[in-house]
């Protein structure tokens, strides 16, 4: 035991911890009698010597090379002949925790479509999820190389193949190229699939892909929503006469340019035809009523009592005559200076005439 009084204990730990690092590795270092071994939460140690994986340390806490460590690495050369002297192996540290990564297309994607010959151009966004699941790939494919691994060297590896399966899936699932979000959850689940089958051969799985939006051009999202407000409304007539009278009450259809003059014509004859339609209703109802007080619907002579004088109502005003020779028109509009052609109503603005 004198041997190893005076020699330095070694403390083998994660000393460049960051959360996006998804290994890192201790080496080119002796493991010496005396050694502490620490594990953080999150964290597993995977001892390896010549490529081989001798131990795996999975529990948090604070490990005494001699006593806690050896029975696990009898294997190794030096340590089965009672640890006489300094042994050189790799501690790989790894994060085992679940990360997040946010992704987004730098370019848009051009989903064929028949509504569009070049193709709909569409941009997405949103996260995916991954972690570590087999040390032995990992080990073999790329901590045999790497003395760390970060979260972005992830990223890089994916997002390098994810606008070939958003085409893939977008296209399999978007049943409604216009309204791709309906469809979200089966294109994401399609995308994850692929992608674990990308990062498999690395000892990585993904473990969720998420698209939280699709974002479409200006001026294909301007026809999607002109679209939604025309179902909306259910009429496009009335559509146009909202939108006519929005404009120019929002001052967007103003002046005396021709779309002015346009819109205050087409409004003053759509209220001018409604007004007349409400008078002609009226008069039709007032015509209706009069006969049932005439003499041949059982007049005041067939209701009378004996004795009783018949009453004999007298007889409807004339409806005022629409005549020309009868009421005077203005040839021109006194509010608008439209001309009149003989209506009571001026077809521009809707001002009475009579």
């Amino acid at each position: 035991m004198g041997f190893f009084k005076n020699q330095f204990s070694n403390v083998v730990e994660w000393e460049e911890f960051r959360d996006d690092m998804i290994f890192w590795k201790w080496n080119n270092r002796e493991i010496k009698k005396g050694s502490k071994l620490v594990i953080r939460s999150g964290q597993d140690a995977v001892f390896i010597n010549n490529g081989k994986i001798e131990g795996i340390f999975e529990q948090e806490g604070v490990y005494n090379v001699d006593s806690d460590i050896i029975p696990f690495l009898s294997t190794l050369k030096g340590f089965k002949f009672g640890f006489n002297s300094g042994m050189r192996v790799e501690v790989l540290f790894v994060n085992t925790k679940e990360f997040t990564v946010r992704w987004g297309t730098q370019s848009p994607i051009l989903i064929p479509t028949p509504q569009l010959p070049g193709g709909m151009p569409i941009r997405a966004n949103g996260t995916f999820n991954f972690k570590v699941n087999d040390y032995v790939t990992l080990i073999d494919k790329i901590a045999g190389i790497k003395e760390s691994y970060l979260v972005d060297d992830v990223k890089v590896r994916i997002t390098s193949v994810l606008n070939q399966l958003l085409m893939k899936w977008i296209s399999k699932e978007g049943k409604d190229m216009f309204n791709l979000q309906a469809n979200a959850d089966a294109i994401a689940a399609g995308i994850r699939e692929d992608l674990d089958m990308q990062i498999m051969g690395d000892g990585l799985t993904v473990t969720g892909f998420q698209v939280m939006s699709f974002n479409y051009p200006a001026e294909i999202q301007e026809m999607i929503t002109k679209n939604a407000s025309y179902q909306m409304i259910g009429d496009l007539q009335k559509y146009q006469q909202v939108s006519m009278t929005d404009g120019i009450a929002s001052g967007k259809v103003a002046g005396g340019g021709a779309a002015s003059d346009m819109a205050g014509m087409m409004m003053g004859m759509n209220m001018a035809n409604e007004m007349l339609k409400n008078m002609n209703g009226g008069r039709g109802q007032g015509q209706g009523q009069g006969p049932a007080a005439g003499p041949n619907s059982g007049g005041p002579s067939a209701g009378a009592g004996a004795g009783q004088p018949s009453a004999q109502q007298p007889p409807a005003a004339p409806a005022p005559s629409s005549a020309p020779g009868n009421v005077t028109r203005p040839n021109f509009c006194p509010n608008c200076g439209a001309k009149n052609e003989g209506a009571n109503f001026c077809p521009n603005c809707g001002q009475k005439l009579v």
